[in-house]
């Protein structure tokens, strides 16, 4: 790829925000001087937004190749002003001498260092002012089937303050994979991503170092299998007129067992980017926000062709208990609005959890597999013992890995957990020696924390 031209992009971003600048200016001229009663609404056609030349820069390059229209473009440059001029916004803070506060109708949000943050309301504002049929347009803009939220290129989070409300008082973000396309290179580094819903989940291990019971292996093939052949299955063979897009696994078992890596290696067997859900993230006390999370978070799966594991599945799916009042039936809505979700998800879903009898049976018919992953038996627990020793250390001819293995029952991960500790013992005294009294004391340690004796 060729370098970068600074200049030449820093002049399209310059032109682009002076358009926005003009915009904000001439709407809130109208707003202030022209809004007399009877008076027109200013036209309906925004000012023309610059000129895009060819080679102008990766952020011309990405307006173009996204084939944005004036709006979109609007609303793109909005989001991207607070990082590239803050003060542009300023203008969105005065106050009503009225109510002594801003007005409402600008929408701006004050972050984090006083900065002004625009909102979906900001963006309806710019491009609609008060008439209703055209903030209807602007907002159909921001609908998960547009172009700019179905393609993950603008995102909307709600802000974590009291007073914040739904829809129109969500911030607007560029999405980093935005970012990344149009501003690439140092200048810009990507903010945190707010408003992502899932974190991509990897390993350095390989499928050889799994150390599984047959059935459980046998069952993690399955899923395998139907990432190979799924698809023949279900519109070559016609099964698809009997049954869901995708393939919902249950993985149970105590912490520690491989529910998690299981997963990752699944993924990375078949080429796949697996994603943990952060379920405190996609639900939401707001009416119909936890219904638009789980949409995004669906879409981005379906465009990356991800696997979706949603750790702790108990929290959605436990036992349901008799519905008394209107949170209880709106709790309801936000797990069938899920379950319609992951049985129309052309992917596989993964849902994790440590007890098996936690999980609702109505929605174990659901599943297409059942996976137990066990506390490892002796003979399992014996390889984690030897597997998981470093090599850069010896261990203690006074070790016995064998008479730990079949003495304590511990899964995989106290295993390694027992291990870092006493390798961290050997580094502090820089002897090289894995001795036998830090592997106890680090097992005396796990069985503590799980409240049992040693």
């Amino acid at each position: 790829m060729p370098p970068v031209d600074a200049r030449v992009d820093a002049d399209t971003l310059e032109a682009e925000l002076e358009w926005l600048a003009h915009v904000i200016e001439l709407r809130l001229h109208h707003y202030f001087h022209d809004k007399a009663p009877g008076s027109p609404p200013l036209p309906g056609t925004l000012a023309p937004p610059p000129s895009l030349r060819p080679g102008a820069g990766p952020y011309a390059a990405a307006l173009q190749r996204h084939g944005f229209d004036a709006a979109e473009r609007l609303l793109m440059i909005l989001a991207l002003a607070p990082q590239l001029r803050p003060q542009l916004l300023d203008v969105l803070a005065t106050q009503n001498a009225t109510t002594q506060r801003p007005y409402t109708e600008f929408g701006a949000h004050v972050g984090p260092g006083g900065a002004m943050l625009p909102t979906v309301e900001t963006g309806c504002f710019l491009l609609a002012g008060d008439d209703l049929a055209r903030r209807f347009e602007a907002l159909q803009r921001l609908s998960p089937q547009q172009r700019l939220a179905r393609d993950g290129l603008l995102h909307t989070e709600t802000p974590a303050s009291p007073e914040a409300g739904g829809l129109l008082q969500s911030l607007l973000a560029p999405s980093p994979a935005f970012l990344a396309e149009a501003l690439p290179g140092p200048a810009l580094p990507a903010p945190p991503d707010r408003t992502a819903l899932a974190t991509r989940v990897q390993t350095g291990l390989r499928w050889e170092d799994l150390v599984l019971p047959a059935t459980t292996l046998g069952q993690l093939e399955d899923i395998h299998l139907w990432l190979a052949h799924g698809q023949r299955l279900l519109h070559d063979w016609g099964f698809g007129r009997r049954t869901g897009r995708g393939h919902v696994s249950l993985f149970h078992g105590p912490s520690g067992t491989g529910k998690t890596l299981s997963a990752c290696l699944i993924g990375e067997r078949c080429g796949r980017e697996v994603h943990r859900v952060d379920l405190s993230l996609v639900v939401s006390k707001y009416i119909g926000e936890t219904e638009k999370n789980l949409s995004r978070l669906f879409d981005a799966a379906e465009r990356g062709g991800w696997i979706l594991f949603f750790d702790e599945a108990d929290a959605l799916f436990g036992k349901r208990t008799s519905v008394s009042d209107a949170h209880d039936r709106y709790a309801n809505q936000e797990v069938s609005y899920l379950l319609q979700r992951i049985e129309a998800f052309d992917g596989v879903v993964i849902l994790a959890s440590n007890l098996r009898h936690n999980i609702d049976d109505a929605f174990l018919r659901r599943f297409q597999s059942v996976v137990q992953f066990p506390l490892p038996r002796p003979p399992e627990r014996l390889r984690l013992w030897r597997e998981g020793i470093p090599d850069a250390v010896r261990p203690d001819p006074a070790l016995d890995l064998t008479r730990l293995a079949q003495q304590h029952e511990l899964s995989g991960g106290t295993i390694v957990n027992v291990l870092r500790y006493a390798c961290l013992r050997s580094l502090a005294r820089g002897d090289g020696l894995l001795r036998a009294e830090d592997v106890d004391e680090g097992v005396r340690r796990e069985l503590l924390k799980e409240g049992r004796a040693l």
